[in-house]
């Protein structure tokens, strides 16, 4: 394996939170920064002993770049992504991919057309407690899925910023529902197929100004019944529970958080409850790390977040958004 080479455009505090996690990598390293103002790139590389800095445009025609992640705002991701894309770098973008399935769907087709690899970072994929539960699920030892039952939620400190402004995509169900929506789509993926249409049978939002503060929804994804929750008005548990003819699958804390993935699976069957312990891992060294070796492997698509999954995840981003708020 050969070094990947990273960027970082868009300086901000998630992205702060990959460049430390980077250093736990162990095939990338932090070479430059790129943001739309010179004066926050030049700081943050700074930061974070990035030997590069400069704008987004200087930093895309560089060569030895080899890989960029997108940490902007969300509605900033379906751009820079075809541009880093068409720069022919391979791309880690934050989730979700972008605000909208048709966003999401162009940007596949421009990694398709050009060939290089284009990864949605859903860090709550990488790692040993990820593998586990889907082998779990998988091996057909508790029987067959029925259901998903999952929340995320936070209160903001305050009701301004990026979080509550509409113009940035901005409310509960993008910035931490994706995460539900992510855990669900990987569970009927392994129990089965997740390309059919997303179906909607209740769901409920509480809107602080034009976005969703709070967002509830009862899905079906792929054959699989489904649960979600979302809040950055209010906490909820940050846990999940995933139903089996045969017993239950609870996740005490399925989502970790920047430093560490979860580590904890409870398995309940026949009656008898068993405790399995997994080790975690830097998740944003994790993903980083896999899309490093799709690179080396002539590959597009990474097996722990496949194309597939970003555009089912955004299929139900949209119909259930649509179908809360409308409500």
């Amino acid at each position: 394996m050969t070094t990947t080479r990273w960027a970082i455009l868009g300086p901000g505090a998630i992205s702060a939170d990959f460049a430390v996690g980077l250093r736990a990598s162990r095939f990338g390293e932090l070479r430059a920064v790129g943001g739309r103002s010179r004066v926050r790139a030049d700081a943050f590389a700074g930061q974070h002993q990035a030997a590069v800095s400069g704008t987004i445009a200087e930093v895309l025609e560089r060569d030895d770049i080899d890989a960029v992640y997108i940490g902007a705002v969300h509605t900033a991701h379906a751009e820079l992504a075809r541009q880093a894309l068409e720069a022919g770098k391979a791309v880690l973008c934050e989730k979700p991919a972008t605000p909208s399935l048709a966003e999401t769907a162009a940007v596949i087709d421009v990694a398709r057309t050009v060939g290089r690899p284009f990864l949605e970072a859903f860090k709550t994929r990488f790692g040993p407690f990820a593998a586990r539960v889907g082998d779990l699920v998988a091996s057909g030892e508790l029987g067959v899925v029925t259901s998903v039952d999952a929340a995320f939620g936070f209160a903001a400190g305050t009701r301004e910023g990026r979080l509550f402004d509409s113009s940035l995509a901005g409310g509960a169900l993008l910035d931490v529902g994706c995460y539900p929506v992510s855990l669900a789509v990987q569970i009927a993926a392994s129990a089965g197929d997740v390309t059919s249409p997303v179906t909607v049978t209740d769901a409920s939002a509480v809107m602080v100004g034009d976005v969703d503060g709070s967002i509830r929804g009862e899905l079906r994804i792929g054959g699989v019944s489904a649960t979600l929750q979302a809040s950055i008005i209010e906490a909820l548990p940050s846990s999940a529970r995933i139903g089996l003819t045969d017993g239950e699958i609870v996740l005490p804390d399925a989502w970790g958080s920047r430093t560490e993935s979860a580590r904890e699976i409870i398995v309940r069957s026949r009656g008898e409850e068993r405790r399995i312990e997994v080790p975690s891992v830097q998740p944003m060294a994790a993903e980083a790390d896999a899309l490093s070796l799709a690179i080396a492997e002539g590959r597009l698509e990474v097996p722990e977040m496949p194309w597939s999954h970003t555009l089912a995840v955004a299929q139900t981003l949209d119909v259930w958004g649509a179908a809360a708020t409308d409500g």
